[in-house]
């Protein structure tokens, strides 16, 4: 019980030296140090967030889908990378075909594209997410648009001719309409690729499709008319096919039927704001190493030579009866407690550093929210902040066993 009792008394006299130093003496080593972990940590958050907000799946959702059809390289990206991604082909023919079959409620290809989208009113432009579907007979939505009102079928196609009526019918998201100043019935141009056409707002509502803690804005419109707008008529092209059936059954069948492609149910998106996304774990691992190597070379240097810088104090301990084992638990906290202080303020600077970033997406990009801002983080951010301490520790623990009472008293 002695020992458990001077083992806390050390731990808590390595954390009153380390908040003098912070606080009283201003040690610039100490200061560095837990500059050095805030610096880390705050990136490693900021970019944490980037990339749990590039974490969206890439599939586009409805309210009625059971099975989602994408390219083999599609079905682990992003909803970012999702467009312009590899695409089918064929896909008004497709569509048709899975529309004869009595299990399928509806089908509906999807093609995703960045578009300029003008308020021709006010000369007002943004770039918006431009989403291409085939509106069935029933009411159904896409990205949590319903696409009520819109003419059933895809009239401008033509049966491949792509010279039939011209509908302009667009539905808009909150955001988009927001940021266009537009409302219902409001005359639009759509742009992309030099091509410019005109399009009514035929109804606004509320999308689903978020990136990070943001709605993305959205337009919804006839499948053919996007093509004919962005690319895509000369092969028949969309980034994925939507399936509603109540037959679970079926997805042997839609894997055979389209061969190259990978055939996502609704059961196996655990969730619908992550994914698998290979790029969003490769940043989120980019920043975490990153973040540890460089945190490790400021405390580990600095602790150092504050270790050396403080010689005299630790042979006075020595030599008053501190043991080797407890100086190097001092040494430890000490550490140990300049990386979580700096750990605590780096959560605070990443979580700022996401609103700035965001601010910034949005101003030069016209892109909401791409980081996404969770409570995780900030027990990652402190975790990590007291694994670089610990890996830091054994350095300058290493220089206070080397410090002779004999040499620094005399």
């Amino acid at each position: 019980m002695r020992s458990g009792r001077r083992f806390t008394a050390v731990i808590q006299l390595g954390i009153r030296r380390v908040l003098g130093r912070l606080t009283i003496t201003a040690s610039t080593r100490v200061l560095l140090s837990a500059a050095g972990v805030a610096l880390a940590v705050m990136l490693m958050t900021t970019v944490s967030g980037v990339a749990l907000g590039l974490a969206t799946q890439g599939t586009v959702q409805s309210d009625d889908v059971d099975y989602w059809i994408v390219p083999d390289d599609n079905g682990k990206s992003t909803a970012a990378l999702a467009v312009g991604g590899a695409q089918l082909g064929d896909v008004h023919s497709t569509a048709a075909q899975l529309q004869t079959d009595e299990r399928i409620e509806f089908a509906t290809p999807v093609q995703l594209r960045v578009v300029n989208l003008q308020n021709k009113a006010t000369g007002t432009e943004e770039y918006v997410l431009a989403i291409g579907v085939i509106p069935q007979h029933e009411s159904n939505s896409i990205a949590g648009l319903p696409l009520r009102g819109m003419t059933p079928g895809d009239p401008y196609y033509a049966n491949g001719s792509y010279n039939g009526q011209w509908t302009g019918e667009a539905i808009l998201s909150d955001a988009a309409a927001e940021l266009l100043g537009v409302s219902r019935n409001d005359e639009l141009t759509i742009r992309s690729g030099g091509t410019t056409r005109e399009l009514q707002a035929l109804n606004v509502s509320q999308a689903d499709l978020s990136s990070g803690a943001g709605p993305i804005p959205v337009v919804v419109l006839h499948l053919s008319e996007l093509q004919a707008v962005a690319g895509g008529t000369d092969a028949d092209l969309a980034d994925q096919i939507l399936v509603s059936t109540d037959d679970a059954r079926l997805k042997p069948h839609l894997e055979q039927l389209v061969p190259g492609t990978t055939v996502v149910s609704r059961s196996g998106v655990s969730s619908p704001d992550l994914s698998t996304s290979d790029l969003s774990l490769a940043v989120g691992l980019t920043a975490f190493v990153t973040a540890i190597v460089v945190g490790v070379l400021f405390v580990g240097t600095m602790m150092g030579l504050e270790v050396m810088a403080d010689r005299n104090e630790l042979a006075v301990l020595a030599a008053i009866g501190y043991s080797s084992r407890s100086r190097a638990v001092l040494v430890l906290t000490e550490t140990v407690t300049v990386s979580l202080v700096g750990g605590i303020v780096g959560v605070g600077l990443g979580g700022l550093g996401m609103v700035l970033f965001n601010q910034f997406a949005t101003q030069y990009f016209g892109v909401e929210s791409v980081a996404a801002f969770s409570p995780f983080l900030l027990l990652y951010g402190v975790l990590v902040a007291l694994l670089i301490g610990l890996i830091a520790a054994p350095y300058p623990i290493l220089v206070s066993q080397r410090t002779s009472v004999s040499e620094v008293l005399g």
